[in-house]
C-alpha cells in the first residue's frame, strides 16, 4: 500500500529487501534524504527524464525501481503541506524528474502511485509548483493513467489531477468540444469515487461562459452532480461546487434546474443547508445564492432566506476556512437587497457579528470578512448603521484603520463608508472626530493602492454629509494628497480623489471653493476633464459644477485664464463621450449661462461657435434628441438659461438657435415623455415669445 506523509508501512520496501543483495540493501539503507541528495537519486533513475524503460533486469533492475521508490516517496513525504520544501525542490529541478517516472513505461504501481502524489503535491497552493508540474506535461500522463489497470493508481492519478485543476493555472477543458465533453462525462459516470470527484473539479474549474453552462445542462450534468449528493463528503461537496458553476449569473440555467423533475435539484440543495458537515452547509448556502441571483423568481420563499442567514451566521463559529468564508457569503447574498438586509437585522446579524469580533483576533481572514458583512448590513439600514455605532466594535473599527495588515484596513474603510452615509450619525461627533478623519487622511499616504482606494471611499461620504463641519476636513491636508493623487497613473484614484474633491466642493464657503482651486490648480482641472477614462471626466466636470454652484464669481475660473477650462470642456462635449459626461458638461453650461452676458456669451460660442464653413452641426441638437432624458433636462435647462427674457441680448441668442436648428428641435418635443422635459420645452417656448418679434414664431 502506498505511503502516506505521516508514513506507515512500506510493503514495497519488504519486497525489495528480500529480493535485493544485503549489501545493496544496505547501502540503500544508509543514502541520504537531503533534497539535494534525493534530487540527484530520482535523476539518476534510470529511464528518469527520457522516457526509457527503468525496471533494468533481474535483481539490479528491482533494486533500482526500489530506489525510486524510495526517492519519490522520501520527496512526497517533505513537500506535503510544507511551501518552503516544496519552493527548494523547484529550485532544485526535482518535478521533471517526478513526472518523468509517469511517462516510464515500465513503471512499477508503487513508482506511479508516489510519483502521481508528489506530482499533485507540487500544484497544490503554489503557482510556481502549478507551472512546473504542467510544463512537464503531467495532466497528459496522469489522465493516461486514469485507465491503468491497477486501483491504486487510478485513484493517485485522479486525486493529483483534482489539485493541479484546482490551480487557476491549470488548462480549461472546452466542453463546446464533443471529445471533451465525452471525456468528462465518462469520468462523471465512474464508479470510482476519486475519479466522478475529478470530473466536478474539471467541470467548476473550466466553466466560465454561458455556452458552456448551457452545453453542460443539455447534457444532463447538474442532475447527475445531483444524483452523486448520496455519495461521500468530498465528493458531495465537489458536486455542489460544480452544481454553483453551472448555474452562475446564468439566468436561463438557473431557471432550468430550479423546475427540472419539479423542482428535485432544487430541494436536493436546500436540503443541504441543514447537513451535519460544516463545509457542506456552507456549499449548499453558497449554491442557493447563486441560483437566487442568476434566476430570483425561483428563490421567494422568505423562509429559505433567512434560514440561508442564520445557518451563514451559525457557521461563523466554525474553525478554519468555513469560518473565514461564511461572511463572505453573507456579504453576497444580502448585497444591494434591502429586503435581505431588514431580514438579517431581525436575525441580530450585527449583534452576532460584532460580538465576534470583539472576541478574537483582528490578526485573522475572518475579522476582514466580518468587517466587510458589516459594512454590507449598513449599506442600506440607519437601523445597523445605528447598532454599530452603539457598541464597541465602532472603536475596534477605528483601531483598525492602522492595523499592519491591508486587508484590515480596507475592510475598515469600508465600513467606515457605509457607516458616514448616515447625517446622524455624523452629526453625533463619532466620525467627525479629528481621530477618523485624521486616520483616513493618512491611509491616503497608504503603501496600498487598495487601501488608498478604500480610504478615498470614506472620505467621499465623509465629506458629502459632513457640511456643517466641513473646516476640519478641508485643512486636515487632505486637499493636498486629493490634488496629488488625481494624477496617479492608477485610473481607479484618479476617480476617487477628483469624486472626493468633488464632494467637499458641495456647499462650500466661496473662500473654500478658491482654495480648493488654488491647490488642484486649473492646468490640472483642464487635464482632468480630458481624462481618457469616462468617469473621470464625468468627476471633473461635476467638480466644476459644485465650484460654479452658488459662487457667481467662480465662472472666471472656467471661461478665464486663456479659457483652458472651457476649452477642455467643450472638446468633450463636441465628441460626445459618455452620456455621464455630456449631463455633467451641459449642467456646467447651465451654471455659466445663470450668469452676466458676458458668461452667456461664452456659453453661446460653445453651442454654435462662429464657423467661417458652418458646416458642423452643433451638438446640442443631439443632446436634445437623446434617448437619455437627464441629457434632455440639462441641455433644456441650459437654453432656458440663455434666453431668459429679461436679458438684454437674449432676442439675439434665440435668433442664432432658431438659424441653428435648436427651437425647431425644441419644438418638435412639446410632448416629450418625459414630464420634467415636457415642463422645460413648454418654458423655453414661451421665452423664445417673450423675445421674439411679432411674426417671429
Amino acid at each position: 500500500m502506498p505511503a502516506t506523509a505521516s508514513g506507515g508501512a512500506r510493503p514495497e520496501e519488504a519486497a525489495a529487501a528480500v529480493i535485493a543483495p544485503s549489501a545493496s540493501a544496505s547501502a540503500a539503507s544508509c543514502m541520504g534524504t537531503r533534497p539535494e541528495e534525493l534530487t540527484a537519486r530520482l535523476a539518476a533513475a534510470p529511464g528518469a527524464g527520457c522516457g526509457g524503460g527503468g525496471s533494468g533486469a533481474g535483481a539490479a533492475g528491482v533494486v533500482a525501481e526500489h530506489e525510486r521508490v524510495r526517492a519519490l516517496r522520501e520527496i512526497k513525504n517533505q513537500i506535503i503541506g510544507n511551501r518552503t520544501k516544496k519552493l527548494l525542490y523547484l529550485r532544485l529541478g526535482a518535478v521533471p524528474a517526478v513526472v518523468a517516472a509517469l511517462a516510464e513505461p515500465g513503471a512499477s504501481p508503487a513508482a506511479l502511485v508516489q510519483a502521481a502524489a508528489a506530482a499533485g503535491s507540487f500544484a497544490c497552493g503554489v503557482d510556481d509548483g502549478a507551472r512546473a508540474v504542467l510544463a512537464a506535461g503531467a495532466v497528459g500522463h496522469l489522465t493516461r493513467l486514469l485507465a491503468h489497470p491497477d486501483e491504486k493508481v487510478v485513484d493517485a492519478s485522479a486525486r493529483a489531477l483534482r489539485m493541479i485543476y484546482q490551480s487557476k493555472l491549470a488548462p480549461k477543458f472546452d466542453v463546446n468540444n464533443g471529445k471533451n465533453m465525452d471525456f468528462v462525462l465518462s469520468l462523471l459516470n465512474s464508479e470510482n469515487e476519486n475519479v466522478t470527484e475529478l470530473a466536478a473539479t474539471i467541470i467548476s474549474h473550466s466553466c466560465e461562459n454561458s455556452a458552456e453552462q448551457l452545453s453542460l445542462f443539455n447534457a444532463g450534468v447538474p442532475q447527475k452532480l445531483v444524483s452523486l449528493f448520496g455519495g461521500s463528503m468530498n465528493l458531495r461537496d465537489a458536486c455542489l461546487d460544480s452544481v454553483t458553476a453551472v448555474i452562475r449569473n446564468n439566468r436561463e440555467v438557473a431557471s432550468r434546474f430550479a423546475s427540472t423533475d419539479h423542482g428535485k435539484g432544487f430541494r436536493s440543495v436546500v436540503a443541504l443547508i441543514h447537513d451535519r458537515n460544516p463545509r457542506t452547509r456552507l456549499l449548499a448556502c453558497l449554491c442557493l445564492i447563486a441560483l437566487g441571483h442568476a434566476s430570483p423568481c425561483h428563490f421567494q420563499d422568505k423562509q429559505i432566506k433567512t434560514k440561508l442567514i442564520m445557518v451563514l451566521l451559525e457557521l461563523i463559529e466554525e474553525p478554519g476556512h468555513v469560518g473565514d468564508e461564511a461572511p463572505l457569503a453573507l456579504t453576497t447574498l444580502i448585497k444591494d437587497s434591502l429586503e435581505l438586509q431588514k431580514q438579517a437585522l431581525t436575525t441580530n446579524a450585527v449583534e452576532k457579528l460584532s460580538n465576534h469580533l470583539l472576541a478574537n483576533s483582528l490578526e485573522t481572514r475572518r475579522a476582514v470578512t466580518i468587517l466587510l458583512a458589516l459594512s454590507e448590513l449598513c449599506s442600506k439600514l440607519e437601523e445597523s448603521r445605528s447598532q454599530l455605532m452603539s457598541v464597541e466594535v465602532s472603536t475596534l473599527i477605528l483601531e483598525a484603520l492602522k492595523h499592519d495588515w491591508a486587508d484590515i484596513r480596507v475592510a475598515a474603510c469600508s465600513c467606515l463608508k457605509n457607516i458616514s452615509r448616515s447625517p446622524k450619525v455624523l452629526s453625533g461627533g463619532r466620525l467627525s472626530c479629528d481621530t477618523v478623519i485624521g486616520s483616513l487622511v493618512q491611509l491616503l499616504y497608504d503603501s496600498s493602492t487598495s487601501v488608498q482606494a478604500a480610504a478615498l471611499g470614506a472620505i467621499c461620504n465623509i465629506a458629502i454629509n459632513l457640511t456643517p463641519k466641513k473646516s476640519f476636513l478641508l485643512h486636515s491636508g487632505v486637499v493636498s494628497q486629493l490634488v496629488h493623487l488625481s494624477k496617479s497613473m492608477d485610473p481607479t484614484l484618479r476617480l476617487k480623489s477628483v469624486w472626493a474633491l468633488r464632494n467637499i466642493m458641495f456647499l462650500l464657503s466661496s473662500k473654500d471653493k478658491d482654495f480648493i482651486v488654488k491647490e488642484l490648480t486649473l492646468s490640472t482641472l483642464s487635464s482632468l476633464i480630458c481624462d481618457p477614462e469616462h468617469f473621470v471626466q464625468e468627476q471633473s466636470l461635476a467638480l466644476v459644477h459644485n465650484l460654479l454652484d452658488g459662487y457667481a464669481d467662480s465662472a472666471n475660473y472656467v471661461i478665464g485664464e486663456d479659457g483652458m477650462v472651457i476649452d477642455a470642456i467643450t472638446r468633450q462635449l463636441n465628441n460626445a463621450s459618455a452620456p455621464g459626461v455630456c449631463i455633467q458638461g451641459m449642467f456646467v453650461l447651465a451654471n455659466i449661462a445663470a450668469g452676466n452676458e458676458l458668461n452667456k456669451e461664452a456659453v453661446m460660442n460653445v453651442l454654435l461657435p462662429h464657423r467661417a464653413d458652418r458646416i458642423k452641426p452643433s451638438f446640442i441638437v443631439n443632446f436634445l434628441q437623446s434617448k437619455d432624458k437627464q441629457l434632455r433636462v440639462a441641455t433644456l435647462w441650459c437654453l432656458l438659461n440663455l434666453i431668459y427674457p429679461k436679458c438684454e441680448a437674449s432676442s439675439g441668442r434665440v435668433v442664432r438657435l432658431q438659424n441653428a436648428g435648436v427651437i425647431q428641435q425644441v419644438k418638435s418635443m412639446i410632448n416629450d415623455p418625459c414630464l420634467d422635459c415636457k415642463l422645460r420645452v413648454r418654458m423655453v417656448l414661451e421665452h423664445c415669445v417673450d423675445n421674439a418679434d411679432d411674426g417671429f414664431m
